[in-house]
């Protein structure tokens, strides 16, 4: 700057010269600096420091982004970076724009202008651009979106990271977009990634059911593709259509195309499966639908949203927040079945591309849960192969449950009853076989409980769940119908057996992601007749943590003790259960509407390893009873809230600081244990559950 005027003093701050320098070193700094905070960026920083503070180096080496970090970045850049780009995010999101396609446009820069042009978000310089197109004057349009703070946090972000990537990330950043948009997006338009083992365990079992040379001699279809990856290995580019809901995942496939991906462009295209008509599908497709000799020779190849369509849970419709045009078509035939956003997909394939074939990912409720039952109805469809896997596998998945592959002959018309599904795990080792059922020919344990309600003398309530493991937590005791959930059943002398034997089926067999939807059944006669099997379920009932029995509020029935048994302060208010036990209690002709009584007038005689149950559960009692301020009538339930105490919330703590009571609880838990497992072959003897 030849014309500065450098003899200002230099401790003026109001001098045209100095503000000049201000502003230029300002925006310098604002620029260029590396800015890292100490407890947020704390990892980033040391990172940081330990590669450039070296004696020797000169010059800055920022952090690498690769496909294991490139999520963490992003999750930092909603931070840091999104809220200073002028955008309404509700507004995009409704039109299904998201911020991830933006990230994806930083990420994937040189010098601020992005690398990749089939993004549907570009960054240039100082503003993206999206939504290209040539309007209906034939000239090129697009929509832009600027920075609200003259780009400054966007700069002090990326100034600490390498971009681009290597290139050798670049395909599998694109290809993970699904990482980057929102849960509830992914639930309703199915932006889930297919794990590769799993798409390459279906591509064998699409290959055991139609033969090796399968992919030349059918046609294939996903119309719930995403960025295409459960494509990913098929070899008849000619024979396959990819459509997905987003623009933005029909650019991903195009650019995959060009980066060697095996589709034809002109076979992949924007398409609503759920809301537009075919007539809007590629000619070539067309043809096929249109043909009742093609049709045989389509497999619709998906893993399409596994969303419940309820309550603010909407689908994705280019119309707006509405139901789809496909529930409302055919809303009557699912029932409330049609509020799952993939059984929308499967009745439109079904209805409306009839005798084709379908390989489907998704839940296994279509296969037995009570709600699909007018589904199970009309959708006729031999079953020829499934495997199941844990959810978990797939990226974003939490909860314990299965996830099968099915593959569907819809020009066999088979009314689903059974199969057998090869299981495996999330290594892709296979597990065991399993056998799936409807259930509807058969009387479920809610149904079986129900019909022993009787009113009179009641001594508590017993919860009762939802007949599956998944809600199994729901079944439990209880001295307050308040309590209860919303299925209950009172228990008296009459039914009390049949309440006992209803909680240990339930409770005896750990919940796991494979038996998830496994169904309790109302068993067969011939548990009426094992007198120790009924003992060992009353035993490990009244021991049992999901025994609820409390005496703040009613008076305790539960004591399976004496007095004199566990050294008690004062007489119980109670001794029904002891005379129960030892068969003193008499019959006053109340009966189950079966027909039959159930109450039991003669002294029960336990197994070994119910004694032992009792044994442990006895020395608790003893000792609580050794306390200061016991309650006499405490039920168990009482004396563990005693000794482990409540958090802040009113939930029972998991530990105690007592030590002895530490290991008497211990010790009853590791006697339940093997009584459950004497228990536990019988409930499927009995028909309690199906193997």
């Amino acid at each position: 700057m030849n014309d500065f005027n450098w003899n200002v003093t230099p401790s003026n701050h109001k001098t045209k010269e100095f503000k000049l320098l201000y502003k230029k070193v300002k925006n310098g700094l604002d620029k260029n600096t590396l800015i890292f905070y100490y407890e947020r960026d704390e990892k980033d920083l040391k990172k940081f420091i330990e590669n450039n503070f070296v004696i020797g180096k000169f010059g800055i080496t920022k952090i690498q982004i690769d496909k294991n970090n490139f999520m963490v970045i992003y999750n930092k850049w909603l931070k840091t970076v999104k809220s200073s780009i002028a955008v309404n995010w509700e507004i995009a999101k409704n039109i299904g724009i998201i911020d991830g396609d933006f990230y994806l446009a930083d990420l994937l820069t040189r010098e601020n202008e992005t690398i990749k042009e089939k993004l549907f978000v570009l960054l240039k310089k100082n503003k993206y651009e999206l939504d290209r197109r040539i309007d209906q004057f034939g000239m090129f349009n697009t929509r832009t979106a600027s920075f609200n703070d003259n780009q400054k946090a966007h700069d002090q972000f990326w100034n600490k990271y390498e971009r681009p990537p290597k290139e050798e990330y670049w395909d599998y950043i694109v290809e993970r977009r699904d990482l980057l948009v929102p849960q509830d997006i992914r639930e309703r338009k199915g932006s889930f990634f297919t794990p590769q083992i799993w798409v390459e365990l279906s591509q064998k079992y699409l290959s055991d059911v139609f033969g090796k040379d399968w992919q030349d001699e059918y046609y294939i279809w996903d119309c719930a593709a995403g960025t295409g990856n459960l494509l990913a290995g098929m070899t008849n580019k000619y024979n396959i259509w990819a459509s997905t809901i987003d623009k933005q995942d029909v650019e991903i496939m195009k650019d995959r195309i060009k980066n060697g991906a095996n589709l034809l462009e002109s076979h992949v295209f924007q398409f609503d499966f759920l809301n537009d008509d075919f007539s809007k599908l590629p000619k070539g497709l067309q043809r096929i639908i249109k043909s009742p000799k093609k049709r045989k020779k389509l497999v619709i190849y998906i893993n399409p949203p596994y969303a419940d369509a309820s309550s603010n849970m909407k689908t994705s419709s280019k119309k707006g927040n509405s139901y789809t045009l496909i529930h409302n078509k055919y809303k009557n035939k699912l029932k409330n079945f049609s509020r799952e956003i993939y059984a929308q997909f499967l009745t439109r394939i079904y209805f409306e591309i009839p005798d084709c074939k379908i390989a489907e990912f998704s839940k296994l409720k279509l296969l037995s849960v009570s709600h699909a039952k007018h589904m199970r109805n009309f959708f006729l469809a031999k079953l020829e192969k499934s495997f199941v896997v844990p959810a978990n596998t797939f990226d974003n998945v939490k909860g314990s449950f299965p996830i099968g592959f099915k593959i569907w002959d819809t020009n066999k018309k088979e009314k689903f009853i059974q199969t057998i599904s090869d299981v495996f795990d999330k290594n892709k080792i296979f597990i065991q076989k399993k056998n799936i059922y409807s259930y509807d020919s058969l009387i479920k344990i809610n149904k079986w409980l129900s019909l022993q309600n009787i009113k009179d003398d009641i001594i508590g309530y017993i919860s009762m769940g939802r007949n599956d493991f998944q809600n199994k937590s729901l079944v439990f005791l209880t001295s307050s119908e308040s309590k209860a959930t919303n299925f209950y059943c009172n228990i008296n002398k009459c039914n009390f057996i049949a309440s006992s034997v209803y909680l240990t089926v339930q409770n005896i067999i750990p919940s796991t992601w494979i038996n998830d939807r496994d169904q309790f059944l109302h068993p067969k006669k011939k548990w009426k007749k094992d007198m120790e099997f009924q003992n060992d379920c009353l035993t490990f009932t009244l021991f049992h943590g999901q025994n609820r029995i409390s005496s703040k509020n009613n008076t305790n029935h539960w004591i399976p003790f004496t007095e004199s048994e566990v050294n008690s302060q004062e007489k119980f208010e109670s001794n029904f259960m002891v005379k129960f036990i030892q068969g003193k209690l008499k019959a006053n002709g109340n009966g189950d509407l079966l027909g039959k009584k159930i109450l039991r007038t003669e002294s029960l005689e336990f197994s070994d390893e119910s004694k032992n149950v009792f044994n442990a559960g006895r020395e608790i009692w003893i000792y609580y009873h050794t306390q200061l301020y016991c309650n006499v009538n405490a039920s168990l339930y009482d004396i563990r809230a005693y000794f482990q105490g409540r958090s802040a919330k009113g939930r029972m703590n998991n530990k105690s600081n007592d030590k002895k009571y530490i290991n008497l609880i211990t010790n009853l838990r590791e006697k339940l244990k093997i009584l459950a497992k004497k228990i536990e072959p019988k409930i499927y003897e009995y028909g309690f559950l199906k193997k």
